[in-house]
């Protein structure tokens, strides 16, 4: 059996436990050097949490494991299409590879596809269903925000 099905049937096994346990089916491992490093399971239904999925559980459980924000030289597997909000998570964490085992298309007869939202995350911001305006506010006083972040960060250095 290949790594990849190996990760792939682990991630489907979670989901599957996940499914047993009340929750929703969808699991993930994360992979480095060979070696899993985290697990997680969607935690949407007993957290209440909307951003509880499989892929970013598990990627809080590899970055408490690695001591560090950045999953460089990891891969993802989860068992179902990874969402935009995982999908952008994984690429802010610098996970080099992911693979998943059921598409949009295999979810979308369960409810289970993210596929109109990636067409929606598409369109131009004025286009997309939810309002998306960039209003350049800055308070009267204070230092600027990001120019104070750059000062600390310069200051660590």
């Amino acid at each position: 059996m290949s790594d990849t099905r190996r990760f792939l049937c682990e991630a489907i096994a979670l989901a599957h436990a996940n499914l047993e346990n009340g929750g929703r089916p969808f699991g993930a491992v994360i992979v480095r050097d060979g070696e899993v490093i985290a697990r997680g399971v969607n935690e949407i239904l007993s957290t209440n949490d909307p951003t509880a999925h499989a892929e970013l559980v598990a990627i809080r459980a590899a970055s408490q494991v690695l001591g560090s924000p950045n999953l460089a030289g990891c891969a993802v597997y989860a068992s179902g299409h990874p969402c935009p909000m995982c999908m952008a998570a994984m690429r802010l964490a610098g996970v080099g590879e992911v693979y998943y085992a059921y598409s949009n298309d295999d979810g979308a007869p369960y409810g289970l596809s993210t596929a109109t939202i990636y067409a929606d995350l598409a369109k131009p911001f004025a286009e997309q269903s939810m309002a998306i305006r960039h209003e350049p506010v800055r308070p009267e006083s204070g230092p600027d925000l990001y120019k104070e972040w750059r000062r600390r960060q310069a200051s660590r250095g």
